[in-house]
This record gives structure tokens, sequence and C-alpha cells, in this order.
């Protein structure tokens, strides 16, 4: 059972409603779900937007933060809690340590390489929860089509492919999430640190 899900997403707001809507449908979701959400932090974009749906419906938010976000005054003042990182890499390993699964919405580069890099974690058996691709009016379809291309050029298993769970709403994205069952892959050694 997810008890806390990290949400990738945008500190723009994109220029479709839909995005925002998706975002809010998303907070209610987690609101009933009794799910706390953690992200990163910013009181801007979709990222603000999620952060105070779920404030104002009474869920718990943690915020994760590097300073040098909070020294352009771009920090939510209003969370459960924040915590203030050194870097943007302490501030992924941090989110990912407090969360059960993952969901990304519409994001740029950020929010892409946070998706893939816990994606990749998951390919190398360093940890076993969901990841979810919120495609929202047809956001990530390109992505998607990419990603089927990679399989087909055999740069990507369909094992692994198969691991990000894409949904076009919130409210199914987290039933295929609660559902999960995440398919045994050899786990990756790090040999410096055995």
């Amino acid at each position: 059972m997810m008890k806390k899900i990290c949400v990738y997403c945008g500190s723009s707001s994109g220029k479709r409603p839909e995005y925002i809507e998706s975002a809010n449908r998303l907070a209610k979701m987690l609101v009933e779900q009794d799910i706390g959400l953690v992200y990163g932090g910013a009181s801007v974009g979709i990222m603000g937007v999620i952060a105070d749906a779920v404030l104002a419906g009474g869920g718990e938010v943690i915020g994760v933060i590097p300073q040098s976000l909070v020294d352009k005054e771009v920090s939510h003042s209003g969370l459960t809690e924040l915590t203030i990182v050194k870097s943007m890499h302490e501030r992924k390993a941090i989110m990912a340590d407090l969360a059960d699964g993952f969901i990304a919405l519409p994001g740029g580069l950020g929010t892409l390489e946070e998706l893939f890099e816990i994606l990749t974690w998951s390919q190398l058996g360093l940890h076993t929860k969901p990841c979810g691709l919120l495609n929202v009016d047809g956001y990530y379809d390109k992505l998607c089509g990419f990603l089927d291309h990679a399989v087909e050029e055999q740069f990507v298993k369909t094992l692994h492919r198969e691991m990000l769970l894409i949904e076009e709403t919130p409210e199914k994205l987290l039933v295929v999430m609660q559902d999960y069952h995440p398919p045994v892959v050899d786990r990756w050694i790090d040999r410096n640190n055995t």
C-alpha cells in the first residue's frame, strides 16, 4: 500500500488548462486515499498547484528543495514539511527514499530527467516501487512512441518498458499503481560499495 507518492511535475503551468485540472484531480485522489504528497517544494507552476490542492484538502505535503531555489524565492512556505538540501542529487535521493511510488505529470526537462532516473533505478533493481506517467491530453504520446521505438530497436527490453505505468486519468493511474507487481530483475551491484 502506498502511503506517500512522489510527484514530478513542471515549475511552469503549461499552456493548456487540462494540465492544471489533472493536477487538481490527482491531489483530490491523494487526499481521498490518505496518500501524502512528496514533491520538489516549489510554489510555482504545476508544482504549486498540486501542493496547494493537497493542503486545501487537508492532506500531507512534504517538499524537498535545494537552497539555490530557496534563494530564488520559489519555495513553498505553507507545507506540512519542507526539507532544504544542498544539491539536486540530494533532493532526488531524499524524495525517492520518502516515496512508495512515483508519478510524472506534464513537465519539462527536469520532470523527464527525474522520471527516467527513478525508472532506471527500477530497471537496475534498486527499488521495486511503481513508476507512473500521467499522459494528460496526449502530452506524452510522442514520448511513449519513442519508448516503443527503443524497444523495437532493442535498446530497451519489453520487461523494462512495461515498468512505466501509463494512464490518461489520475483515477486509473492510482489503481494500476496500487495493483503493481514488480517484475523480477537482476539487481545491480555497486562493486565500489560492497
